[in-house]
């Protein structure tokens, strides 16, 4: 978890940080778990970065709407390539659910609620929702 600052063009940087485990739910019910990264830079304030470190060389990333991960965390949004929505059982609660989809493929993601949302609660600290046109993000 990092969150660092440097100056671009007169125009603080800032970067915020989160490193996690994720679990991949596989058709079967069973899951497997996938380090991943959260990003999100003040020189692209629309849009949130998550890389899956699988078994690959390189990362699987996306890259989607910041908007798209502060609703999801309280209710079902998303279409298309992207869905987000908390889990409403008992046994599912504690977890928010990331569907990814690409033409044949899918991969469906349980990411721990509460770190999901203290690590959105930071970007939120850092430009606040609404005021990502501005150039200082206040």
């Amino acid at each position: 978890m990092q969150q660092r600052g440097r100056r671009r063009r007169d125009i603080a940087l800032t970067t915020v940080e989160r490193e996690l485990v994720c679990q991949l739910v596989l058709e079967d019910g069973r899951s497997v778990a996938v380090p991943t990264r959260l990003v999100y830079r003040t020189d692209d304030p629309y849009a949130v970065r998550v890389a899956f470190h699988t078994d690959s060389d390189t990362p699987v990333e996306w890259c989607f709407a910041r908007d798209l991960l502060i609703e999801g965390v309280f209710q079902p949004t998303g279409q298309g390539d992207v869905r987000i929505w908390p889990g409403k059982t008992p046994r599912t609660m504690g977890f928010v659910y990331l569907l990814l989809a690409v033409p044949g493929e899918h991969a469906l993601l349980q990411v721990p609620a509460l770190a999901l949302s203290a690590w959105t609660e930071r970007t939120l600290r850092v430009v606040p929702a609404g005021s990502e046109s501005s150039p200082s993000g206040d």
